[in-house]
C-alpha cells in the first residue's frame, strides 16, 4: 500500500512538474498534431504559356520570380481595375503617414518582447495549463475595447455613425 502511495505521489511531482517547463507559452492552444501538408500554404500557379520567340525569355535569376508564379498583389490591383505597374511598390505614403511622428527602429522586437512578458504573466492556472485549456480571451479581455462604449463615446463628440448598429443589450436585439 505504501508503494501506491509513493508511486502516485511520484506522478503528480512529475506532472506538476512537466506543467511548468514552457519557455513560450501558448495561450491560444491551436495545434496540428498532422504531419501533412499545409493547405494554406499551396497556391496554383498560373497556365504555361509559350513565348513568340526564346528570345525574349528574360534570364534565370536562383530565387528569383517565376513568370508562372502567382502575384496575388497584382491580381487583386487588376481584378478591381487598377494600373498592373504600379504592383509591388510597397505602401510608402501608408508608412510615412504612419510614422509622421517617428517610431523606433526596433519596435517589432519591443513589442514581441513586451507580448511575450504578458503572456508568460498570464499563462494560466496550474490546471489549465496541464490540460491545455484555452485562456487567450480570458488573458486579453482587459485590453479589449468595449465596441458599444467607445461608440457613445463618439456619439458624445459630434462624430456621426450612422452604420454602426444599435447596442443589443439596449435595444433587446
Amino acid at each position: 500500500m505504501r508503494n501506491w502511495r509513493i508511486l502516485i505521489g511520484v506522478g503528480l511531482a512529475l506532472t506538476m512538474l512537466a506543467a511548468c517547463g514552457r519557455d513560450n507559452p501558448r495561450l491560444l492552444n491551436l495545434t496540428n498534431d498532422d504531419s501533412g501538408p499545409d493547405e494554406f500554404a499551396i497556391l496554383p500557379t498560373r497556365p504555361l504559356e509559350m513565348p513568340t520567340s526564346f528570345a525574349e525569355l528574360p534570364t534565370p535569376t536562383p530565387g528569383g520570380v517565376n513568370r508562372a508564379d502567382p502575384d496575388p498583389e497584382a491580381d487583386a490591383i487588376a481584378a478591381l481595375g487598377g494600373d498592373i505597374s504600379r504592383a509591388g511598390r510597397g505602401n510608402g505614403g501608408l508608412v510615412g503617414y504612419t510614422t509622421r511622428f517617428g517610431v523606433g527602429a526596433d519596435i517589432r522586437g519591443v513589442l514581441a518582447a513586451e507580448d511575450l512578458e504578458y503572456r508568460r504573466r498570464n499563462d494560466g492556472r496550474l490546471l489549465e495549463r496541464i490540460f491545455s485549456v484555452n485562456v487567450y480571451h480570458r488573458a486579453y479581455e482587459p485590453l479589449s475595447l468595449d465596441q458599444y462604449a467607445e461608440l457613445e463615446r463618439m456619439r458624445r463628440a459630434g462624430i456621426r455613425t450612422p452604420a454602426a448598429p444599435p447596442d443589443p443589450a439596449v435595444y433587446g436585439q
